[in-house]
């Protein structure tokens, strides 16, 4: 994790030994196995860490922020969404509740998808509060396991004509590599095939709107990672929470260039809302999360460009597939990092989800199956 600026002290920045040391015992990153300083693994993990920290200090903090939104422009969101659709998972807390509220203020109808019921029906009253809009629905939806994901957005597609914006934000990070009752590992379940998922089955429904748009809430730590298409599960040497959640956020950044390069209809987009304070970062990094401090982002901060790419007609002229970072696409890959994947690793990684996608189906189906068994009555 990162800590605040003075506990870095200059002489320890100089030394890569030492800042090295440092990012591993955080837990930040990656955590490569090898026999010496020298090891070429170690030396681009090294370098991948000290590039994206000393970024993320000037561009990732409130005052990253700060100085980006002096080329917002306030137009942008001058907007009206009256009659337009919204779906955003993990809208009870934190960036999704912020998204969720100003989306409501502006007149969308916002479809909370939230796993836990008491704590989604207190943030709807909140947001209807705020914003004077009482097109706000829940619902209630477990995004680790998988199957229910599918039942879920299989039964919404049913029930509402359309979908105009998908909003992918809840996410997961255990520290403790755990199982979804489905075999899932609970990071990668929560974060990626809960988000394929969705995202796929909902796209026929979000083709047939007007102006349809996917937006997923990644992070820039993904900037260290490179996808691993040998090992989803997590399953191989140490776990290490951050590090999968990381590879979970380059993930979704090759499933958004993936999907926008298959579905031009779709307007995709994948983002990095920068540090930000909210309910899980305190959960999930307590120390990183006192150690920051004020220099945190607010969630309206962190929304902000979630809520751009939701509702600006100037998001939508930008390039489908894109990395945002303040109303701005980025690079996804830092300079020389050795982070890009070979097409066939991306293919690799794409079939893996649609067999496991398949295998959720099939559980879905079964399940179902195996309620209506239940409710046939049994004549002797």
């Amino acid at each position: 994790m990162i800590g605040r600026e003075q506990h870095i002290a200059p002489a320890r920045l100089s030394c890569e030994a030492n800042l090295c040391q440092w990012w591993r015992k955080e837990r930040w990153g990656e955590v490569v196995h090898c026999s010496g300083d020298c090891c070429p693994l170690h030396i681009m993990s090294l370098y991948r860490n000290t590039i994206w920290f000393l970024n993320g200090i000037q561009q990732y903090t409130r005052k990253g922020y700060v100085a980006a939104s002096k080329s917002f422009e306030a137009k942008d969101l001058e907007v009206s969404v009256v009659g337009r659709s919204f779906m955003i998972t993990g809208a009870n807390s934190g960036i999704g509740k912020a998204t969720a509220k100003a989306i409501a203020k502006k007149g969308g109808t916002v479809h909370m998808v939230c796993r836990n019921k008491d704590r989604a029906e207190e943030a709807k009253s909140e947001i209807v509060s705020e914003s004077g809009n009482a097109e706000v629905y829940i619902h209630v939806v477990d995004m680790s396991q998988t199957h229910k994901v599918w039942e879920f957005a299989e039964a919404f597609k049913k029930e509402y004509p359309s979908l105009n914006v998908l909003i992918n934000n809840a996410g997961c990070m255990m520290s403790k590599r755990e199982l979804n009752a489905e075999g899932l590992e609970m990071n990668f379940a929560t974060n990626t095939m809960g988000v394929y998922i969705l995202t796929q089955t909902l796209i026929p429904l979000l083709q047939k709107s007007r102006d349809p748009r996917v937006i997923t809430v990644s992070s820039g730590g993904m900037l260290v990672q490179k996808l691993q298409v040998d090992d989803l599960q997590s399953e191989k040497g140490r776990f290490d929470g951050v590090m999968v959640y990381a590879q979970n956020k380059r993930q979704q950044v090759v499933l958004t260039e993936h999907w926008a390069k298959t579905n031009p209809v779709i307007h995709f987009s994948v983002m990095h809302p920068g540090w930000v304070d909210t309910p899980a970062v305190s959960t999930a990094m307590p120390q990183f999360h006192h150690m920051m401090g004020d220099r945190l982002r607010s969630v309206d901060q962190g929304a902000d460009t979630v809520v751009w790419l939701a509702l600006s007609r100037a998001a939508a002229r930008k390039r489908s597939g894109q990395f945002f970072q303040d109303r701005k696409p980025v690079a996804t890959h830092l300079t020389l990092a050795w982070t890009h994947s070979s097409p066939e690793e991306t293919r690799s990684f794409l079939t893996q989800l649609e067999t496991l996608a398949r295998a959720a189906q099939s559980r879905r189906d079964v399940d179902l199956k195996g309620r209506e068994d239940a409710s046939t009555p049994q004549f002797v």
